[in-house]
């Protein structure tokens, strides 16, 4: 049986993220820095997902953990 992410939240975060810099998303859900890792996967078999920003501007990334497009939103939570 494969482990399940924890639904973090049920609506996307809009970040406003810098070109050139690299954040680490979440996968797990346990993070209390959504969208972002702060390291509470490591009981779990789940890995951070680094994504480097290509432009500066706003991004909405995933929180409901269910989303195709990794780490960003692409209306999953919408089915919760």
């Amino acid at each position: 049986m494969s482990e399940e992410a924890e639904i973090a939240g049920r609506a996307p975060l809009g970040v406003d993220v810098e070109e050139g810099k690299t954040y680490w998303w979440c996968s797990c859900g346990r993070s209390k820095s959504q969208p972002f890792c702060d390291g509470s996967h490591k009981a779990t078999a789940f890995v951070p997902q680094r994504w480097d920003a290509k432009t500066t501007g706003k991004v909405f990334f995933c929180t409901c953990k269910q989303t195709d497009r990794a780490p960003l939103c692409d209306g999953s939570h919408n089915a919760l």
